[in-house]
């Protein structure tokens, strides 16, 4: 799902100035330019963005091999390192203080060089070839700041609260990279109904989807519309709100051929609260903060469907639920006038419903947006690889005819899903450009672990090991790292950094014999210029 992004800033919104004043990169640094401030007599342009390179490794990782394959055969991911990179740009054209004409677009993006991946092709990014030169454009829209409220039409990215859902995949995160996003054609009308310095924020959307995580138009031919209803209530200490999204997806499809052509339906409605807060802590030089997001979606939809509704000609019913609380706290330190977070503690706990019987008749899964990452090995790598696989072959033709619809909606694509963590993390920063970081995952799933290649393909409940999905427990991964930012000039930033973790796996691993998956590991290196 899709929603309003950067609400706060709509419709003549103005910052009041306090002190002690609480600022995000306290929390989370990213070492990025703020676009240029509008000038009511002349019009300002201003081009940012930045280059990342990423030199990924980590021991392959076993995965279940296709039926009939030779042994010792596809029974592993195949990759073991790789090189990916990204350029991302970001002009912005400034007509006083009315209008806004925004870009965004990554060229090149994908990998260069590295070995490939084998039997995932079902994932959205499946790095099964070289590709370094794709093509992804993110934003191109008008923005029109009027009296009574902010207009804007165009190519646009969303993102709402922790972005659970709507994610526009540009928010850095402690650990992991962001990717892809949720973007839509779109026409937004935003206010504020009790003034400019009234907290009340009212916007409302159409969308016609371009690509998020259940629509592409230019790989599946989607055509996803939405509307969306937000209301926020915006202080500079807290914000919190509500949105509601309801949704109609189409999609054509053929069940042997050209004469058997038919068409894929999905309806849905989301309720979803998102605020977060931030305080001072009195007699110290720190803040409390904190962020939450709840989310639920319901309706019908023929995209998934078993074998007596496909007779029937009965759609699946959509139930599911999630959602995320991050408290925290950061030490400011001052030093000639600059003020920076040299300390930062948070804990993050998630919940992400299952779904134990794919086949009911009722979806009960819920899945994080991937740009939403939670460490960087079991829900980034292990289970996204995991569900790929099991995707890729329940579609071979020695196994079904057709395979089940929905398959493509199986990849978990990095993001969480059926299932709860605990992530408590913490950051030192002993000057204002280095950040040393450590974290822990404790997650176990929220219903039995159940693959649908399993149940589906092969008749039987099991987990994604083949053992039994009765055992919940995901395991403990431990991750660490360290970043620095450079500044060149006043232009440019150079950004290095490398993070890593292992994942101790849990009993959910184990395969029909009882034995466990070994130990996974993955270091992640990175080289960019901020400009």
């Amino acid at each position: 799902m899709v929603a309003t992004s950067s609400l706060a800033s709509v419709a003549g919104a103005q910052e009041v100035p306090e002190e002690p004043k609480f600022e995000e990169r306290f929390v989370l640094d990213s070492g990025r330019f703020d676009p240029p401030a509008a000038d009511p007599e002349r019009v300002r342009f201003g081009l940012h963005g930045e280059y990342q390179l990423r030199f990924r490794a980590n021991n392959d990782l076993p995965l279940e091999p296709p039926i009939g394959a030779a042994p010792g055969a596809d029974e592993t991911l195949g990759q073991r390192f790789y090189l990916y990179h990204w350029l991302r740009i970001k002009p912005i054209l400034r007509f006083r203080k009315a209008i806004d004409v925004v870009g965004e677009i990554d060229v090149p993006r994908g990998m260069i060089a590295g070995e490939k991946t084998t039997l995932v092709t079902a994932a959205r990014d499946n790095l099964s070839e070289h590709r370094w030169w794709d093509v992804h454009p993110r934003q191109l829209y008008l923005q029109y700041l009027t009296p009574v409220g902010q207009f804007r039409v165009g190519h646009q990215t969303s993102h709402w609260g922790m972005g659970l859902l709507a994610n526009d995949g540009d928010h850095p995160t402690l650990f992991g990279d962001y990717r892809r996003g949720s973007i839509v054609e779109r026409v937004l009308f935003a206010t504020r109904p009790g003034g400019v310095d009234h907290p009340l924020v009212v916007a409302l959307a159409g969308d016609y989807v371009f690509e998020d995580s259940r629509a592409d138009v230019l790989d599946h031919g989607d055509r996803a519309v939405q509307g969306v209803l937000a209301v926020m209530h915006v202080e500079p200490r807290i914000e919190f709100g509500v949105y509601g999204v309801f949704r109609h997806q189409e999609r054509d499809n053929q069940a042997t051929g050209p004469l058997t052509a038919f068409t894929e339906e999905l309806t849905v409605g989301v309720a979803d609260f998102a605020g977060k807060f931030n305080v001072p802590i009195a007699g110290h030089s720190a803040y409390l903060f904190g962020q939450t997001e709840a989310a639920f979606i319901g309706g019908q939809t023929s995209f998934l469907r078993n074998a007596e509704q496909t007779r029937a000609g009965e759609k699946e019913w959509v139930m599911n639920w999630g959602g995320a609380l991050r408290l925290g706290a950061v030490t400011v330190h001052e030093c000639a006038g600059e003020r920076w977070g040299d300390m930062v503690l948070t804990v993050e706990w998630g919940y992400a419903s299952g779904d134990a019987d794919p086949y009911d008749g009722t979806t009960r899964r819920f899945t994080f947006d991937e740009n939403h990452n939670v460490g960087v090995v079991l829900f980034d790598h292990v289970l996204a690889w995991k569900t790929a696989r099991a995707a890729t072959i329940a579609q071979d033709p020695a196994i079904v005819a057709r395979g089940n619809p929905g398959l493509e909606f199986l990849p978990s694509n990095g993001g969480v899903f059926g299932a709860t963590y605990l992530y408590p993390t913490i950051v030192v920063r002993p000057r204002p450009w280095l950040d040393l970081k450590a974290g822990t995952v404790i997650a176990q799933t929220t219903s039995d672990f159940v693959d649908p290649y399993h149940a589906g393909a092969l008749g039987n409940y099991r987990n994604y090991d083949g053992g039994d999905p009765r055992k919940h427990d995901l395991g403990i991964e431990l991750d660490a790292g360290a970043d620095a930012r450079f500044t060149l000039g006043s232009v440019v930033r150079l950004q290095v950094g490398a993070e890593g973790g292992v994942l101790f796996p849990g009993r959910a691993f184990e395969d029909e014999d009882g034995n466990g998956l070994g130990n996974q590991y993955l270091v992640n290196t990175k080289l960019g210029l901020i400009y």
